[in-house]
């Protein structure tokens, strides 16, 4: 199916579906929600099948791509779910260790767009880790539809532990020189938050996109800086900052805030409509620049 963006949905359509890919209707009430929007060409069938995500446009990086080395591993998680597999990547003629980062999924698990964002800190000289949370239910399924019924079934602190598991064997990974980042999306934005409150020290730097913010009597914690990027239209995720940025402000955490305007939640991720490739692009370069200040020192 031909590539849309989201300036030819009605925004009220979009905010509709972002309620179904977070869990709060279910697909027949999302499909209800539609009708109004059908046409002759364009039934409410099609519409869901246009906004579900074509993993064929997110490969920015091919996956046999020369300049990489990558490996699938798997990460022992005591704490957690007993292991979590990780996708691993690295640039192929890498010189001394290499700050790393991690890579965490939105709420499908490990999908081709995630495993591309990794590739893509491999090419720009990073070791990159991406963490499938849904390695104890089987891991990715192949579709995001399948992968949201196997989130939902998978223990949430557990879950928590299983991605502080692998940050701290990216950190320890003796290709790695010690100082890692996080980065993640949606589910993961929130992720990237809870491991800056969680790891304190150990973690040098923290990006979340979009994410769910901590309880403001856990900011204290946070010890690394922060790179905060927001959908202007991400009313949903919105409402919470102005409370994260005053407990950031009050117990002196490093953070910077980026409000993309006209964008959408999930405006980093190609494979759907609500890519806007302006505020990704722009995004992106923000946080390779962010990374390589805070983690190459």
């Amino acid at each position: 199916m031909e590539r849309k963006s989201a300036s030819e949905y009605p925004q009220e359509l979009l905010n509709l579906f972002d309620l179904y890919v977070h869990g709060d209707i279910e697909r027949r009430d999302f499909l209800e929600g539609a009708k109004k929007f059908a046409t002759a060409s364009m039934t409410v069938a099609m519409i869901f099948e246009s906004l579900r995500p074509n993993y064929a446009w997110a490969q920015q990086i091919p996956k046999d791509d020369k300049r990489l080395k990558t490996d699938r591993v798997n990460v022992p998680s005591p704490q957690g779910n007993e292991t979590i597999k990780c996708y691993l990547a690295k640039p192929a003629d890498a010189k001394g260790k290499l700050p790393g980062i991690l890579v965490v999924h939105e709420n499908r698990g490990l999908n081709p767009y995630i495993e591309d964002v990794a590739r893509r800190l491999g090419t720009s000289n990073f070791l990159a880790l991406a963490p499938d949370a849904l390695t104890s239910v089987g891991g990715f399924p192949g579709t995001d539809e399948e992968g949201g019924k196997l989130f939902a079934k998978v223990d949430r602190p557990k879950m928590q532990q299983d991605f502080v598991a692998a940050a701290q064997f990216l950190r320890k990974h003796p290709d790695c020189s010690g100082k890692i980042g996080v980065v993640g999306f949606c589910f993961g934005g929130g992720v990237a938050n809870s491991l800056a409150v969680t790891m304190g020290a150990d973690l040098g730097a923290a990006v979340p996109f979009y994410g769910g913010q901590p309880p403001a009597a856990e900011v204290a914690k946070i010890k690394a800086p922060l790179l905060i990027h927001y959908a202007g239209l991400d009313t949903r995720i919105n409402g919470n900052w102005p409370a994260y940025e005053e407990a950031l402000k009050a117990n002196n955490v490093s953070y910077k805030m980026h409000m993309y305007d006209g964008a959408n939640h999930g405006f980093h991720n190609d494979t759907t409509p609500r890519y806007d490739k302006a505020a990704a692009d722009l995004a992106w370069q923000r946080t390779l620049e962010f990374f390589n200040a805070n983690l190459r020192k």
